[in-house]
């Protein structure tokens, strides 16, 4: 059995050293202005490690899943291990995330007219183009050396994907694909005891719960066939629901600060946006931060002042 290494181990050490000026740099590019010393020596490095020791060379990626709440740090997180593995530990590592794989406006808008209204705003499952990633990790698994993978990518202040020629294009097969997903490994929740609405938006506009039963049923579908396919699960744990109000609020004042476009900028959310926004995920979010940490491989917690901390190992 492969043991977790502990930050304090010479080779983590020793890592660190090497990835730093590699990982700073990879903080600029992503506009970190506060990298903390301790992330890198206390998460990033020893998950990294970890992935490099437990899954040996073969043929076919892994696949490895990053979940927990929107704004929890997961995609960041994803950069950089990705980051460290391809560029010290010579693992070839890609991702992608389950914001890049949307339905798109047309199909949205059909789930609206024939099923709720809410359906059209994307977030939920069955809002999800799951085929397509799907798809996606079975190009990636027959590429070659010198295949070359367009990697779908959204625009979300447009609502809709990058024109094609846009897309990232990732060459040759990676040891690893990260996939990061705020509902990542998710069951659907039992309608025995389905409790009513439980915020302001579904007082409103769900009543009857048509709209969150349907996206609970869609769980149950091809999200799980995607799920399956988890080499292992890491979660991070935010402490409460209104932390991830908190945090999608500081990922959309981020996301203004790299929209340059003027138009696009008009589309960023306000506060109040925002909170509304997140109401829609509020009902699976519960579950996730309630269950998900009992089955996943790695739980990061994140308490409230963003500070991170391992309290589940394999």
């Amino acid at each position: 059995m492969i043991q977790f290494p502990s930050s304090e181990e010479t080779v983590c050490n020793s890592l660190l050293i090497e990835a730093k000026p590699i990982l700073h740099d990879l903080a600029r590019e992503l506009k970190i202005d506060d990298l903390s010393e301790d992330f890198l020596k206390e998460i990033v490095v020893p998950i990294a490690l970890y992935f490099d020791n437990k899954f040996p060379r073969r043929d076919k990626p892994y696949f490895i899943c990053f979940t927990g709440g929107q704004g929890s740090g997961k995609t960041t997180l994803s950069f950089f291990i990705q980051k460290l593995l391809s560029e010290v530990l010579k693992r070839p590592a890609m991702g992608f995330s389950i914001d890049d794989i949307y339905k798109s406006q047309e199909e949205r808008k059909l789930l609206a007219q024939t099923i709720h209204p809410l359906c059209y705003v994307r977030g939920v499952p069955g809002t999800h183009d799951i085929d397509m990633g799907l798809n996606l990790i079975e190009r990636l698994s027959a590429a070659n050396s010198d295949a070359m993978t367009p990697i779908p990518s959204f625009c979300k202040p447009e609502d809709r994907h990058y024109p094609q020629e846009k897309w990232p294009v990732y060459k040759g097969r990676p040891h690893f694909i990260f996939f990061d997903a705020w509902c990542g490994g998710a069951k659907p929740i039992s309608e025995e005891d389905w409790a009513g609405p439980i915020n302001q938006l579904e007082v409103e506009e769900d009543p009857e719960g048509v709209w969150s039963k349907w996206s609970n049923r869609e769980l149950s579908k091809d999200y799980q066939t995607l799920f399956n396919m988890f080499d292992l699960l890491l979660m991070i744990k935010v402490p409460s629901m209104e932390f991830v109000y908190q945090s999608r609020w500081i990922q959309e004042q981020t996301l203004a600060k790299t929209v340059t476009d003027p138009e696009l900028k008009k589309k960023i959310m306000t506060k109040d946006e925002v909170y509304r926004f997140v109401m829609h995920y509020e009902r699976l979010t519960h579950y996730i931060l309630e269950e998900i940490p009992k089955f996943s491989d790695i739980v990061i917690s994140r308490d409230g002042n963003f500070n991170f901390s391992i309290s589940k190992t394999p």
